[in-house]
């Protein structure tokens, strides 16, 4: 009833698991994955404990193989389930019990893992492990893009209802208190991959912090332009003195910044910094934040958009 895909990315040890199904809100059950550690998708009536059992596992060096062989000779339902793992060292194993639904298998190779029941056939497996091979984009980008391949191949053969994706890196979730860089769902919707396609770019958006080097400097000419731009929001030093801003309170919790501070261009002080953070934190751009002086030109680019030419 589902296909997926277990990787690594040899360029940035970064794990993910993406995954589509006709069973409702299929990010709920099959994707788990720990920075360092693995990632492992459990399907076919799943078991739920594969995950979460397999990644500890894991954490204990057992290879992907090995954990395969400890949880199913402890599972009485073996022959119904099935799983793929892919570890911190792209070592991958991939497992279909004698009962799965045809049809049903899977593939491994160095650094990933795809396996599918229910499906049209055994090109939906392949299309997932050539397509990762291929190449051609960023690591989550390149697993959405193997999911949709093997959809296009015919997928799961009793229709579409939902999708996710999972990526992990140290530090990666919000506010880097987590491994989370991307945990994204589409529980019931009639072309669950393309929807999940579309709330990976807003992830980046909102959630992906600017490389240093990218970032803006905010000079004599580029000033005016975001003052303007404010104003015309609603948010300038009068409007955001009145306190109480959702600023403040990203602040207080240890907002991150981008960058080293650089000197102020004349007209802009720490007032008018003030009131694009504030304008950014209610965006919820906070991520995005640049250290005093710059701006990422993602947040000047949505600042943009939403205030008109």
């Amino acid at each position: 009833m589902t296909f997926s895909i277990v990787a690594r990315d040899p360029e940035t040890g970064d794990l993910g698991v993406a995954v589509a199904s006709k069973f409702l809100a299929v990010g709920s059950v099959v994707p788990h994955a720990a920075a360092g550690v693995g990632a492992i998708a459990t399907q076919s009536a799943a078991n739920y404990r594969y995950g979460p059992d397999g990644l500890a596992l894991l954490h204990t060096s057992r290879s992907p193989q090995e954990a395969v062989r400890d949880l199913t000779e402890a599972d009485e339902g073996r022959d119904h389930r099935q799983m793929g793992i892919v570890d911190s060292l792209g070592r991958a194993a991939t497992y279909s019990g004698s009962g799965c639904i045809d049809w049903a298998g899977g593939r491994t190779a160095d650094n990933v893992a795809a396996q599918g029941n229910i499906l049209t056939g055994a090109d939906v497996v392949d299309a997932l492990i050539e397509t990762f091979q291929a190449g051609g984009a960023a690591f989550p980008e390149l697993l959405l893009k193997a999911l949709k391949a093997a959809d296009v191949a015919g997928g799961d053969r009793r229709g579409r209802e939902s999708a996710a994706l999972l990526v992990v890196r140290e530090g990666g979730g919000y506010g880097g208190g987590s491994d989370r860089w991307i945990d994204l769902r589409v529980d019931d919707h009639p072309k669950p991959v393309d929807e999940l396609s579309r709330l990976l770019e807003l992830n980046h958006l909102y959630l992906d912090r600017p490389a240093a080097e990218d970032l803006l400097p905010i000079d004599e000419k580029l000033a005016p332009e975001i003052q303007r731009r404010l104003e015309h929001a609603g948010y300038t030093p009068a409007t955001i003195a009145r306190g109480g801003g959702l600023a403040e309170v990203v602040e207080a919790l240890g907002l991150t910044r981008t960058g080293e501070p650089r000197d102020l261009p004349v007209g802009w002080d720490v007032s008018w910094s003030n009131a694009l953070t504030e304008w950014m934190s209610v965006e919820n751009l906070e991520e995005r934040a640049a250290a005093a002086g710059w701006i990422d030109p993602r947040v000047l680019a949505f600042l943009r958009e939403r205030t008109g030419a």
